[in-house]
C-alpha cells in the first residue's frame, strides 16, 4: 500500500474539526448506552490495529472479560479518531494520547478516561528517526524538512513541538518544520525511499526498521519526558454511568493484562500475541509481533496519575488551544473502576 500523504494545514484543520463536536452531537451515537432494556451492555464495540493486538484484545483472550464480549468494527490508526468514534456513540471505547482527550474535553465532549493503555519507556518509546548518512543532527536541522507521523495533532507532534522548544527553536522556525501524515506500515518506507526526512517509529515496527540497519535516532520521547503514560482508553460519562458494572469488568480486565505482560516472559507474551492475530483470520501480517518488547504503560494496572494529564494541559493552555483553567486533571479520568493497583 503505497504511503498516503496529507499536507500539515490541511489535516490540521481537519483534526480541529474532528475535535470541534458539539454536546448534542455527542449523544446521537449509534451505539447505545445500555441494551435498552435496562440491563447493562455485555458487547463493546470497538477499533484495532492491524497485525496487533490491543490490551482488551489481550484481556479477552487471557479471559480476564468475564461475561463481555469484544465486537470489532475495524481498525484505524489514529487515536484522535478512536476517541471521537467513542464520544459519538459509534464504539464503546476509544483510545488515545492524553492531550488529544483534553482537547475533546474542552470542546464539551462528555467522554472520561478510565485506564492507560500505553506509554513510553526504556523499551517502548516513541522515536524519531532519520538516514544513517543524513545530515540532520540537531532541531535546527529540521528547519524546512519533512517529519512523518501516524497522525496530527496527537502524541507525534506533541513530543516534536516540545523537542523543537526546548531546542532554542522560535515558534516561527518551528512552524517551518512540515509534518505529514503517513501510516505507520509505510513510514519505514517512506524514509528510506527520501519521501520524507524523519520518520516517527514505534513498537514493533520501529524494532523491525532498526533490524534492517541504514537509520539512526533523533531523538526519543522517553529521553525527553522519562518513563510516562501518554495514552488512556475513554467512555461516555453516559455509558460509565449506565454500565458501571461493565466498565468495571472492562477497566479491571485490562489493569490485569497490562500487568500480565509485566511478569510473563516476553517470548511467552509474543506467542500469546501471535495466536490472537492468527486466530481472528484477518489475513494480518504477525512477524512484526517478534520485536514486541512492553506497552509502555507506567503504573501497575494500568491506573491513571493527575501528572499524565496535567503536563498537557499546561502545553495545550501555553498554546492557546485551550483555555487556561479550563480543566482540571482530575475531572478528565476516573480509577473508580478500577480493580488493580492501590485503592
Amino acid at each position: 500500500m503505497p504511503a498516503a500523504f496529507t499536507t500539515s494545514s490541511t489535516s490540521r484543520r481537519q483534526f480541529l474539526t474532528l475535535l470541534g463536536i458539539s454536546a448534542a452531537a455527542v449523544s446521537c451515537g449509534t451505539a447505545t448506552a445500555t441494551g435498552g432494556s435496562g440491563k447493562q451492555v455485555t458487547s463493546l464495540k470497538y477499533q484495532g490495529s492491524v497485525g496487533a493486538v490491543t490490551l482488551p484484545e489481550l484481556a479477552a483472550d487471557l479471559g480476564y472479560l468475564g461475561n463481555l464480549t469484544l465486537d470489532w468494527v475495524g481498525n484505524t490508526i489514529s487515536g484522535p479518531q478512536d476517541i471521537q468514534s467513542a464520544a459519538t456513540g459509534q464504539t464503546h471505547f476509544g483510545g488515545a494520547f492524553n492531550g488529544a482527550i483534553v482537547k475533546l474535553a474542552a470542546s464539551k465532549a462528555q467522554i472520561q478516561a478510565v485506564i492507560s493503555y500505553y506509554g513510553s519507556d526504556k523499551d517502548t518509546y516513541l522515536g524519531y528517526y532519520v538516514l544513517e548518512d543524513s545530515p540532520i543532527r540537531s532541531a535546527r536541522d529540521l528547519i524546512g524538512k519533512k517529519v512523518g507521523m501516524n497522525t496530527l495533532g496527537a502524541h507525534a507532534q506533541a513530543l516534536l513541538d516540545i523537542y523543537l522548544e526546548r531546542n532554542g527553536l522560535s515558534k516561527g522556525d518551528a512552524g517551518k518544520v512540515e509534518s505529514l501524515v503517513v501510516p505507520p506500515v509505510n513510514t519505514e518506507q517512506a524514509l528510506r525511499q527520501k519521501q520524507i526526512e524523519v520518520g516517527v517509529l514505534s513498537g514493533v515496527l520501529r524494532d523491525k526498521a532498526l533490524a534492517a540497519g541504514g537509520i539512526r535516532p533523533l531523538f526519543k520521547d522517553f529521553e525527553l519526558l522519562g518513563a510516562f503514560s501518554a495514552g488512556s482508553y475513554v467512555m461516555t460519562r453516559r455509558f460509565i454511568k449506565e454500565n458501571p458494572d461493565t466498565v468495571r469488568t472492562f477497566t479491571t480486565g485490562v489493569g490485569k493484562a497490562i500487568d500480565w505482560s509485566h511478569t510473563t516472559p516476553r517470548e511467552q507474551v509474543i506467542a500469546r500475541l501471535t495466536d490472537i492475530v492468527k486466530k481472528r483470520g484477518r489475513n494480518e501480517d504477525t512477524s512484526t509481533l517478534r520485536y514486541w518488547r512492553s506497552y509502555g504503560v507506567a503504573e501497575p494496572g494500568g491506573r491513571i496519575a493527575d501528572k499524565e494529564f496535567q503536563l498537557w494541559i499546561d502545553w495545550l493552555g501555553e498554546r492557546g488551544e485551550i483555555k487556561k483553567g479550563q480543566l482540571k486533571a482530575a475531572d478528565l479520568y476516573t480509577n473508580q473502576f478500577n480493580g488493580n493497583g492501590k485503592g
